[in-house]
């Protein structure tokens, strides 16, 4: 029975993902990548958007999966709100730049961009899923306009994601 028991923990804890690497009061990586909102495809350059406030960066797993489309609707119905205390929305996945398109319409609703999570900022912010190759852990971060993490939430429930990142964007203020 013992064995059972380590076996089913050992095997649940394989398919969580890594707990998010960068901590409170880190420095931010910058990056450049591609992205799309409205359907309309743009650079981004994370030290460009802190010019005007806070950034919330959230990392999803995979566009179109109901978690991820749920989070974003969550997202783009609370953007006005981000918005008033300051801040801007960024989703970031490992999916390429035409599903990316498609999401950033019909799901984000054009209320944020989303854009490509490269291996490279995957490896940066911590966010790469060891178990799924090529897909990202679901983690906010929200940045400072210091370019310092001041909020980091690594949770695949994506319920709280949009309630604790504005909650600490607010705190901001």
């Amino acid at each position: 029975m013992r064995k059972l028991l380590f076996a089913v923990l050992a095997s649940s804890l394989a398919l969580a993902p890594a707990t998010a690497a960068l901590k409170l009061g880190a420095k931010a990586p910058d990056f450049t990548t591609t992205g799309a909102v409205g359907g309309k495809e743009f650079k981004i350059h994370l030290a460009e958007q802190l010019k005007k406030g806070p950034v919330v960066l959230y990392f999803f797993p995979k566009a179109f999966t109901s978690g991820c489309t749920a989070e974003a609707h969550a997202f783009s119905e609370a953007i006005d709100d981000f918005k008033k205390a300051g801040a801007q929305v960024i989703g970031m996945s490992a999916d390429d730049l035409p599903t990316l398109h498609k999401f950033s319409t019909e799901h984000c609703r054009s209320a944020f961009p989303v854009a490509t999570a490269t291996a490279e900022i995957q490896k940066e912010f911590d966010v790469a899923w060891a178990a799924h190759p090529g897909i990202t852990t679901r983690t906010s971060y929200v940045i400072g306009r210091n370019g310092q993490i001041v909020m980091v939430h690594d949770d695949l429930d994506f319920s709280q994601h949009v309630a604790k990142t504005l909650a600490a964007v607010k705190a901001l203020k």
